[in-house]
């Protein structure tokens, strides 16, 4: 691929990688609620769900799907449930003292867990909410191809997926120092309560949204 059309694409990619949606939301709040370490090393399970999308899209599989009426819907309000029901959990959930006090049982129940497990259903939360999104598959099938050299069709279609995978990591980075800080500021139990309902106020935002999103035209 040239480098005039790789340096447009470049910008408008970590636009959306940047984007405010449900996936840097969780980890704005894993950041506040577990840490900046935490909150990188779980966003792994949404690299992985975006590396298989953009292998599905370059495979022309993802074309197929957002033609399919079927399939998109299922996936679409599959995603949006999920979305909603995590925005629900966020919003209900206890604040987690930072400072290590042993305020209720939720909380010392949430510092018994294992590092390891914690990590896990961390990773496995950004996976969800990550392939539970059409709109992921609609800019790898119909934002991508406008930058892929068709002479080197899989050649330019892994640099534009592996560019998006390291802005997205970055852009991880960032929401999760964000979050660290915000939760630095917000220790104290009532301020962290607040946090919580707006991060799952968030979610189920965007999830109601991700409900009304059309499929493109044929």
């Amino acid at each position: 691929m040239s480098f005039q059309n790789y340096w447009l694409f470049v910008p408008a990619c970590f636009a959306i990688n940047m984007a405010f949606g449900p996936n840097n939301v969780l980890s704005l709040s894993n950041g506040a609620s577990d840490g900046m370490r935490y909150s990188i090393l779980a966003a792994f399970g949404r690299l992985l769900a975006f590396a298989v999308m953009i292998a599905i899209s370059g495979f022309g599989l993802g074309a197929l799907l957002i033609a399919s009426e079927t399939l998109f819907t299922i996936l679409k309000f599959a995603g949006a449930a999920y979305l909603v029901w995590l925005g629900i959990k966020l919003f209900r959930s206890a604040p987690i003292e930072l400072s290590g006090s042993t305020s209720n049982a939720n909380n010392a129940k949430t510092r018994l867990e294992l590092p390891a497990d914690k990590l896990r259903r961390l990773a496995k939360q950004e996976f969800l909410v990550a392939a539970g999104n059409p709109k992921a598959i609609l800019v790898f099938t119909a934002f991508f191809p406008q930058f892929v050299d068709r002479s080197a069709y899989t050649t330019s279609f892994i640099v534009l997926g592996a560019t998006f995978l390291l802005f997205e990591l970055i852009a991880i980075a960032i929401y999760a120092a964000i979050g660290t800080r915000l939760g630095t500021l917000t220790n104290a139990g009532g301020r962290f309560r607040w946090f919580n309902r707006a991060s799952g106020s968030l979610m189920i935002g965007f999830g109601l949204l991700l409900a009304f999103l059309r499929r493109p035209a044929s």
